[in-house]
């Protein structure tokens, strides 16, 4: 990245469907879950969450955190946690979202890995 306008893209192969009335996210069709370990609905739904606040963030419609709890009804604290899901390394998502292994950490100290080292997230996370 030699410019200050690289910007690096990450894509994760979800699908958003409404189911009851609510939003509900779905893995790639091709994805073959195992039996015995399975992703946590609640970690994957925290990370769409977050991924949907960063770019309502991004394009200028909150300014700040606070901001942003207040429209979506929550505690700033818990939005300021969770938003930090949208900043995991690439590798972390993909196998949390695509893998089959389950992740070796909770969803509340996943919270807290954004802060680590791209190779420590992993390590941490799903511990490779």
């Amino acid at each position: 990245m030699s410019k200050p306008d690289d910007t690096i893209r990450v894509l994760i192969p979800l699908t958003v469907r409404k189911k009851n009335g609510r939003p509900k996210i779905l893995p790639p069709a091709d994805y073959r879950p195992s039996e015995d370990q399975t992703q946590d609905p609640h970690i994957l739904r925290a990370i769409g969450r977050a991924w949907g606040w960063r770019r309502r963030m991004e394009a200028g419609e909150f300014a700040t955190i606070q901001e942003l709890a207040e429209a979506v009804g929550l505690a700033e604290r818990h939005v300021s946690r969770q938003l930090r899901l949208a900043y995991l390394a690439p590798e972390v998502l993909k196998r949390l979202t695509c893998g089959r292994e389950a992740s070796a950490v909770s969803l509340y100290d996943l919270c807290f890995l954004a802060g680590e080292a791209w190779q420590e997230q992993v390590v941490r996370a799903v511990g490779a």
